[in-house]
């Protein structure tokens, strides 16, 4: 049994010191393989490499004619960059909704209601007030044009001609039925043309 443990010991010695050193290879190649991405990254195309630097492993042997036209391309590439940059841009305004899905968010008041005077109302005529507002929105700028949703378009007309600029609850609530009819009217108008809003 002596022989045996001995044996072992030894083996597991020599297992254990060629593991240390498999570890320590292992962790020296990971090191050297990440020291050598972030080094391409800069010089040869990587992602934080500059794209109009040329790059270091172009060829020693190339034509110097075609490098210098390409240092020019890159110059007014960059160039054209920046005066491109030196205009001011104006904020994009936000694109009117598509009819479809301004229908769609008015179609979703169909099954609420509120009784004026009783304070429930401020949140249901004002989102009604301003679904139809959206709608009409879109209605204008559809490709279609306006005249494609005439009677909506008027109806709304009429509609906001009677409240103003005024959206206050109380004020809302004086024209809560002209509000509801004018919704449920829009709406079947648009069931009759499912091809806008489909």
């Amino acid at each position: 049994m002596p022989v045996r443990t001995t044996a072992r010991s030894g083996i597991r010695r020599a297992t254990n010191t060629t593991a240390a050193g498999l570890r320590a290879t292992a962790v020296a190649v990971l090191a050297a393989a990440a020291l050598v991405s972030c080094t391409q990254g800069q010089t040869d195309g990587g992602l934080r490499a500059d794209p109009s630097a040329p790059s270091a492993t172009a060829s020693p042997s190339a034509d110097p004619a075609e490098n210098a036209d390409s240092v020019d391309n890159a110059d007014q590439a960059e160039q054209a960059a920046g005066e491109a940059t030196e205009e001011p841009t104006a904020p994009a305004e936000p694109a009117p909704e598509l009819v479809r899905d301004a229908f769609a968010t008015l179609q979703a008041t169909l099954g609420e209601t509120c009784t004026p005077g009783a304070g429930d109302c401020a949140y249901f005529l004002g989102r009604v007030t301003q679904e139809l507002t959206e709608l009409d929105e879109a209605m204008r700028a559809d490709p279609k044009g306006p005249g494609h949703f005439e009677q909506p378009l008027a109806d709304m007309k009429v509609l906001f001609g009677k409240l103003g600029k005024d959206r206050s609850t109380p004020h809302l609530e004086k024209f809560f039925t002209e509000i509801v009819s004018t919704r449920d009217g829009i709406n079947t108008w648009m069931q009759d043309h499912p091809d806008d809003y489909r």
